[in-house]
């Protein structure tokens, strides 16, 4: 079990994981949207895309799938190196079944954290804008990869690298991180046109829900918060 628990958090198995939900996303919008900025997409997605594009203009898309994919294949390659073991099938299929299980978990203990920090009846899924059941399942696959990407790969992780880099603080690093990244995590869903209204009892959901998967990807790593996170979408968006 220890071995497993390393394992599937290393880059090779990690991100490897994490690669057909964001193929599958992408083909899905591009087939959805014609286009692979436009149209309905994952507020994440828009975002760091809308960045390379405004400042290469159109080499932007190119430089950050280059950048995206580059990065990725650099990582996996060190790690296999550097384990000189084969990749196991059985590994990653753990992995799935672990993600299946914190995606079904995740409503019922996130909606409960809330009631108990409101006083409020438990909540377990927040409203949603007027889309097709085909785009509501687009994006939620975008959330899983792209807002895993944003908030935990270069907040979470960019915070902690910043605290405990120029910062020199060891012991408070990780939850000052995953605090700030989940507060963060929860105010995105309300900026731009599909942004929700803000009430207090859903911003408090968000933020409980960043610090769960903020905490999830600290301790498991980027593949299984990715999945986690679509997966519970997907079923949130099916039971809607």
């Amino acid at each position: 079990m220890k071995d497993y628990l390393a394992r599937s958090r290393a880059a090779r198995y990690s991100i490897l994981f994490a690669l057909p939900l964001l193929v599958l996303y992408e083909l899905s919008s591009l087939a959805l949207n014609g286009s692979p900025i436009s149209g309905v997409r994952n507020g994440a997605d828009v975002m760091l895309k809308s960045v390379f594009v405004g400042l290469l203009g159109g080499r932007g898309l190119l430089v950050f799938d280059v950048l995206l994919l580059g990065t990725g294949t650099v990582l996996v390659w060190r790690d296999i190196k550097r384990s000189e073991q084969p990749l196991s099938g059985r590994t990653f299929a753990l992995m799935a079944g672990e993600s299946a299980l914190y995606a079904t978990l995740f409503g019922a203990v996130v909606g409960s954290l809330t009631a108990l920090v409101l006083g409020a009846p438990r909540l377990l899924a927040m409203q949603a804008p007027a889309l097709s059941l085909q785009t509501k399942l687009v994006t939620s696959l975008g959330a899983g990869i792209y807002e895993e990407l944003l908030f935990r790969v270069l907040l979470t992780g960019g915070l902690l690298a910043l605290l405990k880099g120029p910062f020199k603080l060891t012991r408070g690093a990780a939850p000052l991180a995953v605090v700030v990244s989940a507060l963060v995590f929860s105010s995105f869903h309300y900026v731009g046109a599909l942004g929700d209204t803000f009430t207090l009892q859903s911003f408090v959901f968000r933020a409980i829900a960043g610090l769960v998967f903020s905490g999830l990807f600290v301790m498991r790593g980027l593949g299984i918060t990715a999945w986690t996170h679509a997966l519970y979408d997907i079923g949130i968006t099916l039971l809607q």
